[in-house]
């Protein structure tokens, strides 16, 4: 689902296309873990920004604002100069705190299988390539 969508046209009572999309992309996911696993119970935009380097600063602007839209984020301005912008998670945004450690347990309980079954499914998709590329280089 884009972020600009409010609501699937074709299924608008799906919950896996209406709040699923929205909030299970990588970014997403990784911003409220963040926002969990902070000790003030909150983060600056900043803070956000080099706990994750290799998000781009349009696009954790962008997923912040998702978060906010959607009620798991609240965003506090404070009337500073220069401003300061801390992000925390609202009520609905703790519900999720068990699930998110629940599925990063899951994640790291599972990694080195998962990682060894794409790696066996990438060579065995690039061995089948090399193969056909060897059988039309004798034609």
């Amino acid at each position: 689902m884009k972020r600009s969508t409010i609501e699937d046209a074709m299924f608008p009572a799906c919950p896996v296309r209406n709040i699923l999309a929205r909030l299970c992309d990588k970014w997403a996911l990784l911003v409220l873990y963040m926002l969990a696993r902070s000790e003030q119970g909150k983060l600056r935009f900043t803070e956000l920004k080099q706990a994750m380097p290799d998000i781009s600063q349009k696009m954790l602007s962008t997923t912040l604002r998702t978060l906010e839209e959607d009620g798991y984020i609240s965003r506090r301005l404070h009337a500073e100069v220069p401003p300061r912008v801390e992000y925390a998670l609202t009520e609905r945004g703790q519900t999720l705190r068990p699930i998110l450690e629940e599925l990063l347990a899951w994640a790291v309980e599972q990694m080195d299988d998962i990682m060894k079954e794409r790696k066996r499914a990438h060579n065995a998709a690039n061995g089948s390539n090399q193969a056909n590329e060897h059988k039309k280089g004798k034609e």
